[in-house]
């Protein structure tokens, strides 16, 4: 039998999906390569320099690598591919930023070459010292963060082994009366503690929050918590005080409602990126107190202010999690960078194997456009057509439909655009959380929904991000944000907590023939990308049952 994968000069990799070695060639090749297309016979893969990058940060090496293309290669795989995978995962490591006793802190490599190639950069130029021999030259501490973004940008990613302050202390400890660490997140903060600083890669429902405090007991610290909205930030305080020895009186929220800085405090991006005559004043809560550590919850989304500002916290201990590393402004390279390198990522089929997360079917549900729907859109302009695409009057029964169908199930509508959302509320006789959902209110309705006392919502985006619904099992998609995958990861997250033995579904409404077609293709990337099966399937043939 051939193997599953083509591997092109190109830096391409071809996976045949249907062929038998398929899922073990896809988990072997997820360390180090990104997944870029996924159609339903062959999914394309690309190797990347910020991709083998990040294997080579998290311990897998050129061989390692080469050893994977050779052994699922269907066809003998270019020799000069496999020259240029080990020259650029060499170029990681080359250059080193360590502590000195007499200058503080010092860019080192033993290749002389590269150390003058990057020192003559008029790019580096105010970030370095004085020359200290030929393998040496001096930093400016307060240029740590920023040399590293620009030593990626020219291509020697430097590897920081300057260490990192220890902070003020202060007692934390896991109260596991009752639970335990699960493995992989007892992995995810050791490999984490042992690099000092870095992102976490898990799953929505697969427990970051719980990473996030053993991180918190490893560090014994005072900690500065970033999440996405208040609702979060409380879900975080929740948390904590129900799985560590914190009490209430020692977390403190930094939000729109309140400004309390505690030994562990908790800010929404919302409030840190308040601009007032220019500038932004709460920055100033990165040096309230001598943090220990800095958690950077749903890293992917982190505000350019505050990538600002972690370029001049490398001293501190900096954990990102996240359920997805692709950010759609394309600025992975700066949590690389300024974050730190991908320290632990558990596949979600992995998880899911293990029972920690419920199995999930995507399905997309195609939807085909009334005929006065259909001029409107063709007659539309490029830039509304999306909208109107996506909050077209046909899906409405179909999502009508597919809610009912599910009855009795805990469920989910999802969309984008508030005046479609409103209008499936009133259809569906379901409240409705949108931007100006009062967060009182948002809590109010999320607990009645986790408690069973209403088991239908209808959500906007601002449900995707670090909002805790684990009794979900349906989610139904009626528009996002133009396909994005960090969207994406989001969405299906709400879904995957344990439910007896019982499989989650996902559907995807999608109108045919337009550019909600073409973004769905975005969605699909990403659920491939984490081996979930996505059926497309026209909306006369919506199967009546879960799980069938």
């Amino acid at each position: 039998m051939t193997g599953p994968l083509v591997v092109q000069s190109d830096r391409t990799l071809l996976l045949e999906v249907d062929h038998e070695q398929a899922e073990e060639c896809r988990l072997a090749i997820a360390p180090f390569a990104e997944l870029e297309r996924a159609p339903e016979h062959i999914h394309t893969y690309r190797l990347t320099p910020l991709g083998l990058w990040n294997a080579r940060a998290a311990g897998h090496d050129a061989e390692q690598v080469v050893d994977v293309l050779l052994q699922f290669s269907r066809y003998p795989v270019p020799s000069a591919l496999l020259v240029d995978i080990a020259d650029t995962m060499d170029r990681y490591g080359r250059l080193r930023i360590e502590k000195d006793p007499v200058h503080n802190l010092v860019l080192v490599s033993t290749d002389r070459a590269v150390l003058t190639e990057v020192t003559r950069s008029a790019k580096v130029k105010g970030m370095l010292g004085p020359r200290i021999d030929d393998e040496t030259v001096a930093v400016h501490p307060s240029e740590r963060g920023h040399l590293k973004q620009t030593l990626l940008k020219l291509g020697w990613p430097a590897e920081d082994l300057a260490g990192y302050v220890d902070g003020e202390a202060h007692a934390i400890e896991l109260d596991q009366d009752g639970w335990e660490l699960r493995p992989y997140q007892a992995q995810a903060a050791d490999g984490f503690w042992a690099g000092g600083s870095g992102v976490v890669v898990l799953p929505c429902g697969a427990g970051k929050t719980i990473v996030g405090a053993a991180a918190m007991a490893k560090a014994s610290a005072t900690t500065l918590i970033l999440v996405t909205n208040t609702v979060s930030a409380r879900q975080w305080r929740d948390e904590l005080i129900r799985r560590t020895s914190l009490t209430a009186d020692e977390i403190g929220e930094y939000s729109g409602a309140r400004k309390e800085i505690r030994p562990v405090t908790i800010a929404t991006y919302q409030v840190i990126t308040t601009k007032r005559n220019g500038i932004h004043p709460h920055l100033e809560l990165f040096e309230a107190r001598d943090w220990g550590l800095v958690i950077y919850d749903e890293v992917h989304l982190l505000p350019a202010p505050v990538f600002r500002m972690t370029a001049d916290l490398q001293a501190r201990r900096r954990l990102g999690l996240t359920a997805t590393l692709v950010r759609e402004d394309g600025h992975e390279g700066d949590v690389f960078s300024l974050i730190g390198p991908k320290r632990f990522d558990a596949p979600w089929k992995d998880i899911e194997a293990q029972g920690w997360i419920a199995p999930a079917d995507c399905v997309e549900v195609r939807v085909s456009l009334a005929e006065d729907e259909r001029m409107t859109y063709a007659m539309a302009e490029p830039d509304v057509r999306y909208r109107l695409a996506a909050s077209a009057e046909s899906k409405m029964a179909v999502v009508e439909d597919l809610v009912r169908r599910h009855e009795g199930v805990p469920r989910l509508v999802i969309g984008q655009y508030v005046d479609q959302l409103d209008e499936l509320a009133a259809r569906l006789d379901a409240p409705v959380i949108k931007g100006e959902t009062t967060t009182r209110q948002r809590e109010k309705l999320y607990q009645a929904f986790r408690e069973g006392e209403i088991d239908l919502l209808v959500v906007s985006k601002v449900a995707n991000f670090s909002v805790d619904l684990p009794s979900a099992q349906v989610a139904i998609q009626v528009s996002g944000a133009f396909g994005s995958r960090q969207e994406e990861a989001q969405r299906l997250g709400r879904l995957l907590r344990p439910q007896e033995g019982k499989s989650a579904r996902f559907y995807a409404v999608v109108s045919r023939d337009t550019v909600d077609a073409e973004f769905a293709q975005h969605r699909q990337r990403f659920l491939a990308e984490q081996g979930y099966s996505y059926r497309i399937i026209d909306a006369e043939d919506v199967p009546a049952e879960p799980g069938a």
